[in-house]
C-alpha cells in the first residue's frame, strides 16, 4: 500500500501516546468523526527490530496476525480489530480500547482473586478459547498478559502473534510462547524425535496455569531455579498445600487438576471445562491469608521482563540459553535453531 494508506490514518484519528514497546508503539486514539476512543498499534517497519527482525519478515507476520484476529471477529471474549492502515513504513493495527489494561496488572494490584471473581473470569477466558478452537486456531500464547479487561471486567484475548491455523491433523514441533506456561507436550516435541507433536491442547494446559495463579497469586511451576520450574512442568508437578490454599473450596481444585494433565490425550476437552461444577457452584467465602508477600516476590521476577520484552509477532534471532533461563515468565520466542542447546542444558541442570 501507498503512504495515502497512512495519512489516511491521521486523517481519522487523532493519536496519544500509550504505550512505547522495542518494535512498536501503543497509542491511545480518538475517531474524530465519532469521539470513540480505540487503541492504535504502530508497527515500525522502516528498520530491522533490536532483534534482527527484517521488515519483510515482521510484514508477514503481522499480515497473518490480521487474518487469524479477523477470523476470530465478533466474539465478546476476543479482542476487537476495527481497522488496519499499511505504508511502507508502519502499520497501524486499530484495537478496541481496554482501559483496564492486563489481566495482569489487575491481578498485581489485588494479588489474589476471590473464587466468585476467578469463576467469572476463567468462564470467559474458556469461552473465548472455545471461539478461538473453533476455528481450528490454537493460540500459543495465553498468560494474564495477553488476556485484557475492558471497562466492565470482561476478558478480551488478545495478542495473537504466535497463533496458528491448523489443518486437519496438523500437529506443531515449535517451541514458542512462554517458558512459564508451556506444556509439557510442547517441551517433549522439540526434546524426542518421536514425540507426536501438540495441537490445541495447549491452550487447555495454559488456562490451567492461568487460573492457578488467579486464585494464589503464583503461578504453579514457578521457582527460582528455572531447571526446576521446567522440570515441574514436565512432571506436571504442583501443589495445593501452601496456606493459600486452605480456604478454597474443592471445586476449583478439581478443575485445575484435570486442566494440568501431563497427557494431552487425558486432559479435560474445552466444553468439559465449561461444564465443570466450578461454574455451577456458589463461591464460599475467602479466608483471611494474605498472599501479597509470596506474590512480591513473583512480580519483582516478572514485572520488568513483561513491561520491556514486548517483542515483534515475528520469528526472532535464536535466544542464547542464559537469556532464556534469565526469567521463566519472559515473552520471548524459543526458536528451534539453538534448542537442542537448550535442552541438553537443561536435562543436565536437573541432575546438579
Amino acid at each position: 500500500m501507498s503512504d495515502q494508506k497512512l495519512f489516511k490514518f491521521e486523517y481519522i484519528y487523532i493519536i496519544f501516546l500509550f504505550h512505547r514497546g522495542i518494535s512498536s508503539t501503543v497509542r491511545r486514539c480518538i475517531e474524530k468523526e465519532t469521539g470513540k476512543e480505540y487503541a492504535a498499534k504502530i508497527i515500525d517497519l522502516s528498520q530491522e527490530s533490536q532483534d534482527g527482525v527484517d521488515t519483510h519478515t515482521m510484514r508477514d507476520a503481522t499480515r497473518q496476525e490480521i487474518h487469524i484476529l479477523r477470523m476470530v471477529a465478533g466474539h465478546p471474549y476476543i479482542i476487537e480489530l476495527q481497522d488496519v492502515f499499511e505504508s511502507e513504513t508502519f502499520i497501524f493495527l486499530v484495537f478496541e480500547l481496554c482501559k483496564n489494561g492486563e489481566l495482569f496488572d489487575y491481578l498485581t494490584s489485588v494479588v489474589t482473586l476471590s473464587e466468585k471473581k476467578t469463576r467469572y473470569i476463567m468462564r470467559q477466558v474458556l469461552e473465548g478459547v472455545r471461539h478461538v478452537h473453533s476455528k481450528n486456531i490454537v493460540h500459543r500464547d495465553l498468560k494474564p498478559e495477553n488476556i485484557l479487561l475492558d471497562d466492565q471486567l470482561n476478558v478480551k484475548i488478545t495478542d495473537f502473534g504466535f497463533a496458528k491455523v491448523l489443518k486437519d491433523g496438523e500437529r506443531l514441533f515449535e517451541l514458542c510462547g512462554t517458558p512459564g506456561y508451556l506444556a509439557p507436550e510442547t517441551l517433549k516435541a522439540n526434546m524426542f524425535d518421536d514425540a507426536p507433536g501438540y495441537g490445541m491442547e495447549v491452550d487447555i494446559w495454559a488456562c490451567g496455569v492461568i487460573m492457578f495463579t488467579l486464585l494464589v497469586g503464583c503461578p504453579p511451576f514457578w521457582h527460582r531455579k528455572q531447571m526446576v520450574m521446567l522440570r515441574n512442568i514436565m512432571e506436571g508437578k504442583y501443589s495445593f498445600t501452601s496456606p493459600e490454599w486452605v480456604d478454597i473450596s474443592e471445586d476449583p481444585k478439581d478443575l485445575i487438576r484435570r486442566l494440568l494433565v501431563v497427557d494431552p490425550n487425558e486432559r479435560i476437552g474445552i466444553q468439559d471445562a465449561l461444564n465443570h461444577s466450578f461454574f455451577n457452584t456458589l463461591a464460599l467465602k475467602r479466608g483471611g491469608f494474605n498472599a501479597r508477600g509470596k506474590f512480591r516476590v513473583y512480580v519483582v521476577s516478572v514485572l520488568a521482563a513483561v513491561r520491556l520484552a514486548r517483542l515483534p509477532h515475528a520469528a526472532t534471532s535464536a535466544l542464547p540459553l542464559h537469556d532464556a533461563l534469565k526469567d521463566p515468565y519472559t515473552m520471548r520466542l524459543l526458536r528451534k535453531v539453538n534448542l537442542y542447546l537448550f535442552i541438553y542444558h537443561t536435562i543436565i541442570g536437573l541432575f546438579l
